[in-house]
């Protein structure tokens, strides 16, 4: 892996920006549902930012992606705005889908986010789709779709692979091992290294190993999106991750499935704390600098909270609108 220069620091304080950002915001979001303040449940990627900002900022902004059901991070790293989001998992009318996604269903087509699904494996084709229509309209512009380790298995994604070798299509296949399928362990139900399945369609298989660490994850994840860009096809990546939280907030299994020792030492790996110690050693930033970038995101996560509290609940009149009805063929 290269360093990065140090003429580039404003792009990697961004990255940590946008890894506090995640951290604050899925934080707040856990707070809110044990609270009642949000509906039902969210998914967080405590513990992931690495992954998700070192992947979302090596696209472009016409650039496509598609999440899963831990997928607030997502966006935010791609660069959308916390107040619609946090809006969009209180239902409000002010969110990025109208209050009608959620926390499980939200898309923000401004920055290229095609939308995430609770159900494992199925926004895998869309990112398909999105990087064929990118072919066939002659346009540059690449797809990534987020999946985890549960999702490596399903059927869904080998077909995507396998249209995707075939047709060459400027797609990524990003598989967020967190090597836990809720508290299903991920060994105990897959055979073999998820990267090397991609030989098995003719296309590049990547292991990240070093999963918080968000350089590591851009690297691979820009060499991926200049190969795609090139025409030369889809690439398979998997990068080793781990998340702090529950599967979901408010979740209780019952028991602790997952071995103390193993989260304690997942946990001296914090993806945050890591590239702080390291933009200060490395990159000659200070820490006040630093402090004062995470008393500023503390006021963003603030001032979304606020937006999304004063925003209406969607009137009952619009529940249909923005969808395709009979009515509408009737003719």
């Amino acid at each position: 892996m290269t360093e990065r220069s140090a003429m580039d620091e404003e792009f990697l304080l961004e990255m940590q920006r946008r890894m506090l950002r995640i951290r604050g915001f899925d934080e707040r979001a856990s707070k809110m549902v044990k609270r009642g303040h949000i509906p039902g449940t969210v998914h967080t990627s405590i513990g992931q930012e690495a992954q998700v900002v070192g992947a979302t900022m090596a696209l472009r902004d016409g650039d496509y992606m598609t999440g899963n059901h831990r997928s607030h991070g997502h966006p935010i790293g791609k660069g959308s705005p916390l107040g619609p989001l946090m809006a969009e998992l209180q239902g409000k009318a002010d969110g990025v889908c109208k209050g009608k996604g959620g926390s499980l269903h939200l898309a923000d087509f401004a920055v290229g986010s095609l939308g995430e699904s609770g159900i494992v494996g199925s926004s895998i084709p869309i990112a398909m789709g999105a990087a064929l229509s990118s072919q066939v309209l002659g346009r540059d512009s690449v797809a990534l779709a987020f999946f985890g380790d549960g999702a490596a298995n399903q059927g869904v994604l080998y077909e995507s692979m396998n249209m995707s070798g075939v047709w060459n299509l400027p797609v990524i296949f990003l598989c967020e091992n967190n090597q836990y399928a809720l508290s299903t362990p991920a060994h105990t139900v897959t055979s073999g290294v998820i990267a090397e399945r991609a030989a098995g369609f003719g296309i590049p298989g990547i292991r990240v190993e070093e999963g918080q660490d968000v350089l590591a994850v851009y690297e691979a994840v820009s060499a991926a999106v200049a190969r795609a860009r090139a025409g030369q096809g889809p690439t398979l990546i998997e990068v080793v991750t781990y998340r702090y939280n529950e599967h979901s907030e408010g979740l209780r299994l019952g028991t602790d499935y997952r071995p103390v020792d193993e989260r304690e030492a997942w946990l001296k790996k914090d993806p945050l704390v890591l590239f702080r110690e390291r933009l200060i050693a490395e990159h000659g930033l200070t820490v006040e600098r630093l402090d004062a970038l995470e008393q500023e995101i503390l006021a963003e996560v603030d001032a979304a909270v606020a937006f999304a509290e004063n925003s209406p609940f969607p009137d009952p009149s619009v529940a249909f609108d923005d969808l395709y009805t009979d009515s509408e063929y009737a003719a």
